[in-house]
């Protein structure tokens, strides 16, 4: 098999142009096996096969630097550059990462993972080498999608004005093109790259600045016609208005041309952006059919497609959406908002029921925030549902524009703490710290999913801004409630009385607080535990309570130590005199946590039942 031998880019360049095609076979039947095992991002790894291979053969990788947007395609780079024998333990605890990361490769030329970022690293990385004095190429490899993202914008306007050797490649896989007009792009693309057609421009440029008094026009006459020409032909107008070279579209499953296209423009000087075409789930028929439905999988049948089982008990997302459809039924101020997750925040059931007011704003979630801000100034109750990771880039939205007007919006911050395989750049676990300190907000974590229900109907009436975060995948498939209450604005509620310690938690935390404060009294200690339930206001009058009749207090969050939960309760404490009050705070310590199941990963930090368990009888020796 030749992929076999390869193990790294230069072995790769051994190999003849018509032995290409054979690879992105071999390649694609590599990517089934060991994700079909693994689960990962499928679809679109399965799409840029021959793109990453093309990228791979004709640019000079480390020293070219090749910047993958979001990291859900670079699954065939990280297979050709030295990968392969471990690619079987990505996004696996203790393997590696599911995205480009640099501290695993030379090759990851920038860390990814949240969308619209590459534009902007490879334009700083083509500065750089401009500033070094060095001939390289930064190619940013950029889907359709995250072009939505504002900052991707921004990126290419910068590009077009300081003109460095940067390469765009926007991979194509939701327009529809003409196969007439794709095919003419294409040939018209190969010709003008071509050295013959460049040198013989060149030439015509200085022999018609040199002809007196009309040169100099009609050379901007031939540079009109050629725009007008390629923009006739092409979609690239935007982008040449932006100051890019533009060419394209291309087929990103012909190699041959691609090898061409990619060999002619490595001679060229940029900004420059290569459109191709590619097809989500190329090469395998479920995945083509449906290529939502296999974007990210988990364990599933080559053969038939179909993956394990799914859960007996409901999602949080799940629940989330079919209450927000509940409550939309009954109050038609209600807008759903999300930013291109209809599905993953599970609003697609009420973008179905209500597609008036279902609003899907693409890879924006700065512009969400905003569009929820103008909604409620004008007297409706909007919930923008986004990963808590996302949040972090509506920061300064969440602040100006909500909680500085004090408008009613909610912010529902799915995935809130760790999410397992998809490590570091997907752990919502920072949004109790960075949300908490705005002056007006009101944060809150529901114990379990029926809990979930009614803090989602408190959000929508309180008339406050609200963030309120849960966690991903399935509840503990408690009873739900059928009439949906609103709960009182900073009351949480003690589910257990103590004398030699109180377990005050929040959140997916509740739960293995009880468990441990029954371990606990099985071993002869009385332990309270406290379901806060909001961070923001705390339950100040519970809390010292508690504090005063035990005097020891266990902090539990799904969430970074650093001014997060237990934070807000040693100052509450210091605030109330009580400073004598022995508090011991359970969360994530002060770095970054790699990928791993939730069980196995809450274990590593000791917010699982025996990691409390243990803490507790420490701080009681």
């Amino acid at each position: 098999m030749l992929l076999e031998t390869i193990n790294s880019p230069s072995d790769l360049k051994k190999l003849r142009p018509e032995q290409l095609p054979e690879l992105a076979v071999e390649v694609r039947k590599f990517l089934l096996e060991t994700v079909s095992t693994t689960g990962g991002h499928l679809g679109s790894n399965l799409g840029t096969v021959e793109l990453s291979i093309a990228l791979h053969y004709c640019f000079d990788s480390p020293n070219d630097k090749i910047i993958w947007d979001v990291g859900h395609q670079a699954y065939t780079h990280k297979i050709l550059t030295g990968r392969r024998d471990r690619f079987h333990t990505q996004r696996q605890y203790k393997g590696i990462s599911g995205f480009p990361k640099r501290s695993e490769s030379e090759h990851d030329a920038f860390g990814v993972g949240h969308s619209s970022t590459s534009i902007s690293a490879g334009l700083g990385m083509a500065a750089a080498a401009s500033l070094d004095g060095k001939r390289s190429h930064s190619i940013a490899v950029i889907g359709d999608g995250s072009l939505t993202g504002g900052m991707a914008f921004e990126a290419l306007n910068q590009a077009g004005h300081l003109k460095k050797n940067l390469i765009v490649i926007l991979n194509d896989n939701e327009m529809s093109i003409s196969k007439n007009v794709g095919a003419f792009s294409a040939f018209i693309s190969r010709k003008m790259t071509g050295r013959y057609y460049r040198d013989l421009k060149k030439e015509m440029q200085v022999l018609l600045k040199n002809i007196p008094a009309f040169g100099t026009d009609i050379l901007q006459f031939a540079r009109r016609a050629e725009n007008s020409l390629k923009g006739f032909l092409t979609p690239g107008s935007l982008f040449e208005a932006l100051g890019f070279d533009y060419l394209g579209p291309l087929d990103g499953h012909n190699l041959p041309q691609l090898v061409e296209v990619f060999n002619n423009i490595n001679e060229l000087d940029g900004p420059l952006l290569v459109h191709i075409m590619t097809t989500k789930g190329k090469g395998y028929k479920p995945a083509e059919d449906t290529p939502a439905k296999y974007h990210g999988v988990g364990v599933f049948d080559v053969t038939t497609g179909k993956g394990a089982a799914k859960p007996t008990v409901k999602s949080y997302t799940d629940l989330f959406g079919e209450t927000l459809v509940q409550l939309a039924e009954e109050d038609s101020k209600i807008i759903a908002i999300t930013a291109a997750m209809p599905d993953g925040t599970g609003l697609n059931p009420f973008s179905q029921r209500f597609p008036g007011r279902f609003f899907d704003v693409g890879i924006a979630e700065q512009h969400a925030m905003t569009f929820a801000a103008g909604l409620a100034a004008d007297g409706f109750r909007p919930v923008v549902a986004i990963y808590s990771t996302f949040v972090q880039r509506a920061y300064d939205q969440v602040f100006h524009d909500v909680c500085l007007q004090n408008l009613p919006v909610t912010i529902a911050m799915d995935r809130a703490g760790l999410v397992g395989d998809d490590g570091p750049t997907h752990h919502g676990v920072f949004d109790l710290s960075y949300m908490r300190h705005l002056p007006g907000i009101t944060v809150m974590a529901p114990k379990d999913e029926n809990e979930l229900r009614h803090m989602l109907k408190t959000a929508i009436y309180s008339d406050l801004p609200i963030a309120l975060r849960y966690p991903r995948g399935a509840g503990y498939g408690v009873d739900l409630d059928r009439e949906l209450k609103s709960f009182k604005i900073g009351k949480g509620e003690q589910l257990i009385d103590g004398n030699d310690l109180t377990i005050v938690a929040i959140g997916a935390t509740v739960y293995p607080a009880l468990q441990a404060a029954e371990a606990l009294r099985l071993k002869g200690f009385s332990v309270g535990v406290v379901n806060a339930r909001f961070v923001k206001p705390l339950d100040t009058e519970l809390i010292l309570g508690v504090a005063l009749r035990t005097g020891r207090i266990i902090t539990v969050e799904e969430n970074a130590l650093q001014g997060g939960f237990g934070s807000a309760v040693l100052e509450l404490l210091y605030d109330n005199n009580l400073q004598n009050v022995k508090v011991r705070r359970l969360g994530l310590p002060d770095h970054y946590i790699e990928q791993g199941s939730q069980a196995q990963l809450r274990k590593d930090v000791g917010i699982d039942a025996e990691g409390i368990t243990t803490a507790a009888l420490e701080f009681m020796k």
